[in-house]
């Protein structure tokens, strides 16, 4: 059985769409981010980075949403959530989940945790950054439009763990303050994710 500690508002949610995705075993503990449970010695005990998503298989515990994804789709391989036969395709994906990851989430977060990069008195530079927001997270989805979504999934005709991540960071994009409209691409990926099944299940399961 696997533990999935996760918040709902969180990146975290990739991970739990996955799981659902590849009908693995597992149950869900709910962090409470806005409580600061992740910053709990209880908590921190099993992912000293004080962040979501933390995944407890019986070996050690896993963080970091493409470590997770990766892993899901490898220890589920009837899933087919990965190629992993292919040594081109699985390296398309970590390239895909590594931009949403280093890039993406890296420009989201700067509308409400400006405290890791500036102090927390600096509100002219909290403001700042928090009015760059739309912006920034525009000009990654232009890329992602443009480039990196090749339709109707992330790779094509097949889909993979890329797309739960996608869809995860899509639904970030009007409390970013960017008009989805703009992306229509992104959009369809979005309506044929929010159709599945598995998409259903994994929302249905969740605390708030």
């Amino acid at each position: 059985m696997l533990t999935l500690h996760h918040n709902p508002m969180s990146c975290s949610l990739a991970s739990l769409f996955a799981l659902e995705e590849a009908s693995a075993p597992f149950s869900v503990v709910t962090v409470d981010l806005a409580a600061g449970e992740q910053t709990t010695a209880a908590y921190l005990a099993i992912n000293p980075k004080g962040r979501v998503p933390a995944l407890r298989p019986a070996r050690g515990v896993l963080t970091e949403t493409p470590a997770i994804l990766t892993y899901v789709a490898q220890r589920f391989p009837k899933a087919a959530l990965l190629p992993l036969h292919d040594g081109f395709e699985p390296a398309r994906v970590q390239s895909f989940m590594s931009y949403l990851c280093s890039t993406v989430h890296v420009a989201h977060a700067h509308r409400m945790r400006g405290y890791r990069w500036v102090d927390a008195e600096d509100t002219a530079a909290l403001q700042a950054m928090q009015r760059k927001v739309p912006e920034n997270m525009a000009a990654c989805f232009e890329l992602i439009e443009r480039e990196l979504l090749a339709g109707p999934w992330v790779l094509g005709e097949r889909y993979s763990v890329a797309d739960p991540y996608l869809f995860t960071v899509t639904r970030w994009l009007a409390a970013d303050g960017v008009d989805a409209a703009r992306f229509p691409r992104v959009q369809a990926h979005a309506a044929r994710m929010a159709a599945r099944p598995a998409i259903a299940r994994a929302l249905a399961r969740q605390v708030p």
